[in-house]
């Protein structure tokens, strides 16, 4: 079963010294809590959620409430009042809530061994399903696209050698505020100036990381796809942002999401008559829920990457990157639309294994159930390109900077201490030049 609790207030460390960061307590016990799972989609709702479904915005069955409940509440991170959890600032002070501030715990054990805290809290997403694509408007500039485009201005954009190599990086953030957020997203900060990529795309990014990130100075060395107004609507999201000439960049929701995933399209000219197309999402996620705790979402995220590939397919040059969450023996091998197309890691790396998600490797998840999976991949079209390299980055602990984390060790609840990555994820970088 699945509970909704309140973290206390954030702490963030800075990583001066050693320091630890101490798991924060679980004021709401099992009994106290009330709630119910959907009949269609098995989310569990909090109590104060009585008209529809979170998720999948299904009516609750009469069966399906519970009586007499404890309303959940999260804790103001600034001035500890304790607010309704349906509401997203403060009632006193307008302060926004961290996405963390409300969890749903989920018990170990009752986890399928295929289930990773990756995959784990999900927040539900408040945007509804697209009716129709033609409820969407046309975009200029690359075809098969029904989205809204984003023109950029590259006034600042200094002129660059059409020789030189180009670098794209891929990474899932972690939308984790409530574990060391400040000094990780500065590490991560640190991997973009020492690789200096020509264009990132990020997953995962939530309001509060976004206005980090802007405080950095490599930030100012980028478009983004994401205006700040943009963001701050936003739970979490991917982002795209480029140091080389943006003619537009684009959202297209996927119609069967009911996460919220959509597909973001940087439309580049590299230089006159030479086109690129650089696309990253945040596929549909395995979900687990009651009863069977086996809700992977696999049927989703295939169709999901189906429509990717049809919207990407007709482009020359076409990069598509991100958090793919694929797994090859669940979901089959990933629907390339023709020969012209190929898996850059498989291709420059064959044999090696890639995880890009893993628990025995990033020492921060230790303690969790063991998964390694290759879910972050490039997936590429290349006409006027060639691939010259791949490597995974954010491998090292941050130095000096650990937490303490609860894991239950035979029947007996101990803390362990636990160094603190940039991300649950590695990050990619891939190396392309034109021929």
């Amino acid at each position: 079963m699945a509970m909704m609790m309140m973290l206390h207030r954030l702490k963030i460390f800075a990583p001066l010294s050693h320091s630890v960061y101490t798991q924060p307590s679980k004021p709401y016990s099992r009994s106290t809590m009330a709630s119910w799972s959907c009949t269609k989609c098995t989310f569990i709702n909090p109590s104060s959620q009585k008209t529809t479904c979170l998720i999948c915005l299904s009516p609750p069955s009469p069966s399906s409430s519970s009586s007499a409940p404890i309303a959940p509440k999260w804790s103001c991170k600034s001035c500890t009042f304790l607010n309704p959890f349906d509401i997203s600032n403060c009632q006193i002070c307008a302060t926004r809530s961290s996405p963390f501030s409300l969890l749903s715990t989920i018990d170990d054990d009752d986890l399928d061994p295929s289930i990773g805290s990756v995959f784990l809290p999900l927040r539900p997403c408040k945007r509804k399903i697209r009716d129709s694509p033609e409820k969407l408007a046309d975009t200029n500039g690359f075809r098969g696209t029904k989205a809204l485009a984003i023109a950029v201005n590259n006034d600042s954009k200094l002129p660059r050698n059409d020789s030189k190599p180009l670098k794209i990086m891929s990474y899932n953030v972690w939308f984790r505020e409530d574990l060391e957020l400040e000094s990780r997203m500065r590490a991560l900060g640190s991997l973009i100036r020492q690789h200096s990529p020509d264009f990132i795309c990020f997953q995962e990014v939530t309001p509060n990381i976004y206005e980090i990130f802007q405080k950095f100075n490599w930030w100012k060395a980028y478009s983004c796809s994401v205006s700040h107004e943009m963001a701050m609507t936003k739970g979490y999201f991917c982002m795209q942002m480029s140091k080389l000439t943006a003619k537009s960049f684009s959202e297209k929701p996927f119609f069967n999401s009911i996460m919220g995933r959509e597909l973001c399209i940087a439309e580049l000219e590299i230089k006159p008559d030479l086109p690129l197309l650089i696309a990253t999402s945040h596929l549909e996620s395995p979900c687990p829920g009651p009863p069977k705790w086996d809700q992977m979402y696999s049927k989703e995220r295939v169709q999901q990457a189906k429509e990717a590939m049809n919207i990407l397919k007709e482009n020359p040059n076409v990069i598509f990157c991100g958090d793919m969450n694929w797994e090859d023996k669940l979901d089959g091998r990933f629907p390339f639309p023709n020969d012209g197309w190929f898996d850059a890691w498989e291709m420059l790396r064959p044999g090696e294994n890639g995880w890009t998600y893993d628990t025995k490797t990033n020492k921060m998840l230790s303690g969790n159930r063991t998964l390694q999976r290759r879910l972050d991949r490039f997936a590429c079209c290349l006409k006027d390109f060639e691939v010259s390299g791949i490597e995974m980055i954010g491998l090292e602990a941050i130095p000096g900077l650990t937490y303490l984390k609860e894991k239950k060790l035979k029947g007996e609840v101990r803390q362990i201490e636990l160094p603190v990555l940039p991300s649950d994820h590695y990050g990619l970088i891939l190396t392309i030049s034109s021929k």
